[in-house]
């Protein structure tokens, strides 16, 4: 289900002072990779992650890619950085 502008508001507002706890490195999307992005979701909900990517398109991609795989919404991309939510099952940020 997506999520309303306020909840979205909300979650980019907290997600401001989070540090970055994945980076997506030359080699693209590995299943390591994944794998991390997977688990930092199922840990902490709000997750900031850093796409070295060349340019925009594939910064993009990469970010749809993010999403649609864990299953998560995307609450923020800002240049090389996105911002992706999944609710877990103890949920931390109420939405």
């Amino acid at each position: 289900m997506p999520l309303l502008q306020k909840q979205l508001k909300n979650l980019r507002k907290l997600a401001h002072h989070q540090k970055v706890i994945v980076i997506v490195g030359q080699h693209g999307l590995t299943d390591s990779v994944m794998f991390e992005i997977d688990n930092a979701l199922e840990i902490h909900e709000l997750l900031k992650v850093r796409i070295s990517a060349g340019d925009k398109t594939d910064r993009n991609q990469v970010i749809d890619n993010i999403a649609q795989q864990t299953q998560s919404e995307i609450v923020q991309r800002i240049g090389h950085i996105a911002v992706f939510y999944r609710q877990g099952e103890n949920n931390k940020f109420s939405t």
